[in-house]
């Protein structure tokens, strides 16, 4: 199986965010809980399925990545990751930091 991690949109902000440690939300890829087996993977997406009926996440899929520093390996989910490509002053490139995340 290849390495997954769950994503999804938060509600209140619409922001991309990453199932992380503890069933907890986080906008940064190198954060997320990285499925490695389909029982890790089918584990993740029950958690992300109470967080979509409690209302605080919308839209959750797996998500593959690949090498160690968590890349995604789709173009659509690299955008969602960083940010717009036309403007890298806007998203989380742009934010303090995000060149040591990257």
């Amino acid at each position: 199986m290849t390495k997954q991690v769950v994503t999804a949109n938060r509600l209140r902000d619409g922001d991309v965010v990453y199932l992380a440690e503890n069933g907890r939300w986080t906008p940064w890829l190198d954060e997320a809980s990285v499925a490695e087996t389909a029982a890790e993977a089918e584990a993740f997406m029950k958690i992300a399925e109470e967080s979509e009926a409690a209302c605080e996440v919308i839209s959750i899929y797996g998500m593959p990545v690949e090498g160690e520093r968590l890349e995604p390996v789709s173009t659509r989910e690299r955008i969602r990751a960083k940010g717009p490509t036309t403007r890298t002053d806007l998203g989380k490139q742009a934010e303090p930091g995000f060149a040591k995340r990257a």
